[in-house]
């Protein structure tokens, strides 16, 4: 896969997008927010935030930044996020393997079916890794490739199929957290067949000699899921 080839996907299902998908995936995208317990002020980003069905699902006590490659589906997000007069959300379109965004600028990342839909996902992760701060949260919702070794030997075989839709089947979690400062904090199976993944991560990179895990940020004993000390931005003040 390469990305003019998922935004010319992407962007041709954004009008069918929401009928053909947001049934089925609306369980996983609902247990993710749910299960966030959103402080006050608190910076998300969604990274491929696709046609904005996640958007209402957020409190608005917090700040949202999403971001999508595709222009189709990012112009229904923004229609989305008008209808809801949501002005504690703002959209742009992004590479999701190069943003745009200062290091440390989100307290929690999203990523709802997105690592296995991007032309290289260790570029994706590295990134939400990057613009995540220590100790800060990385949620990815996927399907991974199953532990059940006659099944993952099926979806190997139909992944080169399945590229040519947008995404594929044949990577697993090992892989994409393998060689990354991730520490999974929680994984539960969702959606209808628990074929996808609800992942918790803790973002553990080093700053400074210090590994950020266990509740602890930055040598303090504030929360590793509370927001940076003056994290707050004014409407319409950019992150990057």
């Amino acid at each position: 896969m390469d990305l003019a080839k998922v935004e010319r996907v992407y962007t041709s299902y954004a009008g069918i997008y929401d009928r053909i998908f947001g049934k089925v995936f609306h369980e996983g995208r609902e247990s993710a927010i749910r299960n966030l317990d959103v402080q006050p002020d608190e910076k998300i980003l969604e990274v491929g935030v696709g046609t904005g069905l996640a958007l209402p699902m957020y409190p608005r006590h917090c700040q949202i930044v999403g971001i999508d490659f595709s222009e189709g589906m990012l112009e229904r997000a923004k229609q989305r996020a008008a209808e809801h007069q949501m002005d504690h959300v703002l959209l742009h379109r992004m590479d999701a393997g190069a943003m745009d965004f200062k290091d440390d600028s989100f307290d929690t990342v999203v990523a709802a079916y997105v690592v296995t839909a991007v032309p290289d996902y260790r570029k994706v992760v590295n990134e939400m890794i990057r613009v995540c701060r220590p100790g800060g949260r990385i949620i990815m919702l996927n399907h991974f490739s199953n532990d059940n070794k006659i099944i993952a030997a099926m979806e190997k075989v139909i992944s080169p199929l399945t590229k040519h839709l947008g995404w594929r089947t044949d990577l697993s979690l090992q892989t994409v957290l393998e060689g990354t400062s991730l520490h999974v904090a929680r994984k539960q199976n969702v959606n209808p067949l628990r074929f996808w993944v609800l992942v918790e991560c803790v973002n553990g990179k080093n700053v400074n000699g210090k590994t950020h895990l266990n509740g602890a940020k930055n040598g303090s004993s504030a929360p590793a899921y509370a927001p940076l000390n003056g994290s707050h931005r004014t409407s319409g003040e950019a992150l990057a």
